[in-house]
């Protein structure tokens, strides 16, 4: 079943009106009125997962006391530490400097 739309009149920034025509000439969305559709329904889903993360802290929040700052550092530490590296090298993030020849 597919859902009714209804027109819609809103004042964007003129280079997100560029971007999504550019979507659109690349054959990435069919129009710009899909194109923003989408965007919204992406903002949607996304709102719909924060709610979802903020509850499950407040649950489990409840249940066991506050996060503190050293435990989200400290699992931060962890996060990175089981991190499957694809590129780049452990440090600073930063590339090394070349010398020139």
């Amino acid at each position: 079943m597919r859902l009714r739309k209804a027109r819609l009149t809103v004042t964007v920034d003129r280079a997100l009106i560029e971007a999504g025509n550019r979507a659109v000439a690349a054959g990435q969305a069919d129009s710009l009125s899909g194109w923003v559709n989408l965007a919204l329904a992406e903002r949607v889903e996304r709102e719909r997962g924060l709610r979802a993360m903020a509850e499950a802290v407040a649950a489990y929040e409840k249940e066991f006391g506050a996060i503190s700052a050293e435990e989200i550092a400290a699992q931060a530490r962890r996060d990175r530490e089981a991190a499957i590296r694809i590129r780049g090298r452990r440090g600073t993030g930063r590339p090394k400097r070349r010398r020139a020849a």
